[in-house]
């Protein structure tokens, strides 16, 4: 049974929330936990929102991470910046994943904590289908040196690149960004899908790919400021592709 581990701040909302729910969704599935860098008491409007969507609360209650320091965990996965920040860098993991919820407590919104939990909800359904789906097509973990291997290619870098900063791109995106014939685009998102770096969807005749929701956060990172720091890779993909007509729309 894999063991999961919610981070965030206080423990009092956001990774109590996440925690009540996989348990409910998959607890045969997975070992669940959650803690906070700085606990606090859980907020009873946390616990009323968790009532109110016919989980279970009693049994809820602030940790602090510090018991966990020493612990195996398959995913940690935080839900405020802060708590990512502070462990980032977790000693016994296989994949970290940064989540970065609003925090319900700071909203004026009454309805924030049911708002939350929902969006909280929907990302754990996909996270327990995107594992299930990487169990049953046995992808194994990518490893360091093979994900370098991938970026060595300048159309698989670039493509990454365009996906990370747009959050999901089509086939014909990317030929228009890239200005690269088809098959060449589909054999190297390809080898990207198969190794775990890219998910795809079909949507009509469409096939949109985007940054694996599972993918190690180290890679994630490396993306992004390989991207931020260097506009000008990306600058005359980004103006073929806004300049692209009858772009393919997302649903």
């Amino acid at each position: 049974m894999k063991r999961v581990l919610f981070l965030c701040s206080a423990n009092s909302a956001r990774s109590i929330m996440a925690e009540a729910l996989l348990r409910h969704y998959a607890g045969d599935q997975f070992e669940v936990h959650s803690a906070g860098t700085e606990p606090e008491p859980v907020d009873p409007r946390s616990l009323a929102a968790i009532q109110a969507f016919g989980l279970p609360a009693q049994d809820s209650y602030a940790k602090n991470v510090k018991d966990y320091q020493d612990q195996h965990f398959d995913y940690v996965i935080s839900l405020c910046e802060k708590a990512h920040q502070d462990c980032r860098y977790w000693p016994h993991t296989g994949v970290t994943m940064a989540w970065d919820f609003p925090d319900p407590k700071t909203s004026t919104d009454p309805k924030a904590f049911a708002r939350i939990l929902q969006e909280i909800s929907d990302r754990i359904r996909l996270f327990i289908m995107v594992n299930e789906k990487s169990v049953d097509s046995a992808i194994k973990p990518l490893q360091a040196v093979d994900f370098y291997k991938l970026l060595a290619d300048e159309t698989r870098l670039l493509s990454l690149l365009l996906i990370e900063q747009e959050g999901e791109l089509c086939v014909c995106e990317l030929m228009e960004a890239l200005d690269q014939l088809q098959p060449k685009i589909s054999r190297h998102l390809s080898q990207l899908r198969k190794a775990g770096l890219l998910l795809d969807r079909r949507q009509g005749q469409w096939v949109f790919y985007r940054l694996h929701p599972l993918l190690n956060d180290w890679m994630r990172e490396v993306l992004q400021q390989t991207r931020q720091h260097n506009p000008a890779l990306l600058t005359q993909a980004c103006a073929r592709l806004q300049a692209m007509h009858n772009r393919p729309s997302k649903c």
